[in-house]
């Protein structure tokens, strides 16, 4: 049978049979299987009054503030119980990283961080058995709450489209515009730009738009300050783009979007590489497998094709059977020596034979782009917020079922 503990935790100083009993600490709450203290609900409670006496504010009534904190500690030993029932630890190391981590934040060293908390009246190692529970709470919300979070594509989409979150996600964007009579005119304009005509040029010889001797600029706007057409036109779209011919009451528009700026504007320069791969084995050492590999590029330099070469002989399980293509590929996503071939070797060139941590390696860039990543880093972002959300929702019916089914039993205090 389950046994709860209803004795006072304290130390009795026995040595005179007369010598006064000093109670140290006292069994405040029963929880589950384990308990809160009354020196926990006094540290909280004096916390409290420090906090509000440096904001200058005045204090909630007692009987409130008492009310809060037991239920605050209450909740807190539950999920304590079910990180201990889970296996769920957090390491010296970890706790170690987290205080580096505040005291960056704090713009101190760890060492002068502490002498500062000391210097205080605060304990360390009672701040950080502090931070490491918070650590430990956090970790079992994620593990509870976190998979729990469903967030769909309409869901996301919907956010997108609200005018709270295109003001806040959207980044600036430089707009060009050549305003024409008729949409003969304005395919013609696309065709022309299509042939490398330059933009800003057909505005100042096409456009009857007031803007037309400045290339049709329209400067730097944000989504939601543009003309619903132009917006609707515009989302979503990447640097470069150019719009389809946009009827309106004037005429016709071409647009185009020169750039974008803001926070979460990110470009990212990419290569479409591909290559051919030879890992040395016990069989075949570094000599004879680089040997090898320098008769494969002997044959792709003569003329044969590269891709058809790949597919024999490269060693390479994700990229042989598509003929050694890897794709668009950023930094920082290859081994290093790769990273430097590629990023040095010339367009269409056929790189020489060298080596990396996989083994030894010919490489061709096809291609250079700087690629817009602009929208994945908005979705990416509004994910997080609706996430964020759903999240706290989620946390509060979860720990107000945990609180409801939990065994709480309070004890009278003298």
């Amino acid at each position: 049978m389950k046994k709860y503990i209803h004795l006072t935790l304290a130390i009795l100083v026995t040595f005179p049979l007369n010598a006064k009993v000093e109670i140290l600490d006292r069994v405040a709450i029963i929880v589950g299987d384990g308990v809160v203290l009354e020196s926990q609900i006094n540290s909280m409670l004096k916390s409290i009054e420090q906090r509000f006496a440096e904001q200058g504010a005045a204090l909630p009534p007692a009987e409130s503030m008492l009310e809060q904190v037991r239920e605050r500690l209450i909740i807190e030993e539950l999920q304590l119980q079910m990180a201990i029932r889970g296996g769920v630890r957090v390491g010296d190391g970890e706790l170690n990283q987290a205080f580096e981590e505040i005291a960056k934040n704090n713009e101190m060293t760890l060492e002068a961080f502490i002498e500062s908390l000391e210097s205080e009246g605060a304990s360390y190692e009672e701040l950080r058995d502090q931070v490491r529970k918070e650590m430990i709470i956090q970790r079992v919300q994620r593990g509870k709450v976190g998979r729990q979070v469903d967030i769909t594509e309409q869901e996301l989409d919907g956010f997108l489209a609200t005018e709270g979150s295109v003001k806040e996600l959207s980044p600036e964007l430089f707009v060009r515009q050549i305003l024409v009579e008729d949409k003969i005119k304005a395919e013609k304009v696309l065709s022309d730009l299509e042939s490398g005509e330059d933009f800003q040029v057909l505005a100042k010889e096409r456009s009857t738009s007031a803007n037309a001797a400045s290339g049709g600029e329209m400067g730097w706007r944000n989504l939601a300050d543009l003309p619903s057409l132009f917006a609707d036109a515009l989302k979503g779209k990447k640097k470069g783009y150019v719009s389809p011919p946009l009827e309106s009451g004037s005429g016709f528009f071409v647009l185009q979007l020169e750039d974008k700026r803001g926070n979460l504007v990110r470009f990212e320069e990419q290569w479409n590489a591909r290559h051919i791969l030879m890992m040395p084995t016990k069989l075949r050492d570094e000599t004879f497998t680089k040997s090898e590999l320098e008769a494969v590029r002997d044959r792709a330099m003569a003329g044969e094709d590269f891709a058809l070469l790949a597919k024999e002989f490269s060693e390479d399980p994700g990229s042989a059977s598509r003929g050694g293509d890897l794709e668009w590929l950023s930094l920082g996503k290859t081994a290093p020596a790769f990273e430097k071939m590629m990023t040095t070797s010339p367009l269409q060139e056929i790189s020489p034979v060298f080596e990396s941590e996989f083994g030894f390696h010919f490489l061709q860039v096809l291609g250079q782009r700087t690629e817009d990543l602009t929208e994945e880093v908005i979705k990416d972002r509004a994910y997080g917020i609706i996430f964020a959300r759903k999240y706290d929702e989620e946390l509060e019916n979860s720990l107000r079922t945990m609180r409801a089914e939990a065994f709480v039993e309070f004890k009278e205090l003298d």
